[in-house]
């Protein structure tokens, strides 16, 4: 049991990720230190202090890294100058004196990842890899948490996925494997976790059941990577979030994202849930 004396630094506890993390090591008990960019954001838990720290700031982040053995880092927000704050930050880290750093990475993490922010993730693995820290890397497939906000104002889920297919994964099993690893790092030391849903679904598949859940006809249409595009040009964004946008359906529908793990069960001891079930259904 971690100690409130050596508290697990938990960042990104102001969202929806970290936030369930630092709240189920409260329940067990550990002690931690939420590093976030906005104190009065944080989540009030029982054995957490608060610091501030940003990511691409190094002189914060490892005055409030001091003293702590473990992190959590949650990859940083998608920007522009995201591959530049991991840097600072896991630089930061090892600066501090951290020995383990636990990873929010992505399935299939590669400098080539068709899903273009998964080669983001790919720079951080090898940053964390070459920092003398110990660390633990979790692959987290697309969240089917996010999967709802996706379908537009006329019902229709739309992108270039084909007939691909998508291992969704819930944020709340995600929460549990980190807070496991978090709980005893070195038994997951080196350690590379695909964290995956129990099933592989079609674009097709998910509009279904939100057509279940919802109670009126959701429908997926396969558009071209130029309609995809277009598209998404009705809000307005810079060129490296449109690519981001469209890849999240061509990593899918090249057969990137399909496969499925069996690493939630295997660190948590519980099957992960299917997307019905998040769903209620």
């Amino acid at each position: 049991m971690t100690s409130h004396h050596n508290p697990v630094a938990v960042t990104g506890a102001t969202g929806a990720l970290g936030g369930r993390v630092a709240r189920i090591l409260a329940e067990r008990g550990v002690g931690q230190r939420l590093v976030v960019r906005t104190p009065d954001r944080a989540p009030r838990l029982h054995g957490a202090e608060v610091v501030q720290a940003a990511y691409g700031d190094q002189e914060a982040a490892r005055a409030a890294l001091d003293g702590v053995k473990t992190l959590f880092m949650v990859s940083a927000k998608e920007s522009a100058g995201r591959r530049e704050e991991h840097r600072a930050f896991i630089e930061a880290a090892a600066a501090a004196g951290v020995e383990h750093i636990v990873y929010t990475s992505f399935l299939g993490a590669a400098p080539d990842a068709v899903f273009t922010h998964a080669r983001d993730h790919d720079e951080a693995e090898h940053l964390i890899k070459d920092s003398g820290m110990s660390w633990t890397l979790l692959r987290d497939n697309f969240y089917m948490d996010v999967i709802p906000h996706f379908v537009g104002d006329d019902d229709v889920l739309r992108g270039p996925a084909g007939d691909g297919r998508c291992s969704l994964v819930s944020r709340d099993d995600v929460a549990r494997v980190a807070a496991t690893v978090l709980e005893n790092p070195d038994a997951h030391a080196a350690r590379t976790y695909d964290l995956t849903g129990p099933e592989a679904l079609t674009m097709t598949d998910m509009a279904e059941a939100l057509t279940r859940s919802w109670g009126r006809p959701v429908r997926f249409h396969n558009e071209t990577i130029d309609e995809a595009y277009e598209s998404r040009r009705a809000w307005p964004a810079e060129q490296w979030e449109y690519d981001a946008w469209v890849s999240t359906y061509t990593a899918i529908a090249c057969g990137d994202l399909s496969p499925i793990s069996g690493d939630v069960e295997d660190v948590t001891g519980r099957v992960p849930m299917t997307f019905a079930q998040y769903l209620g259904l």
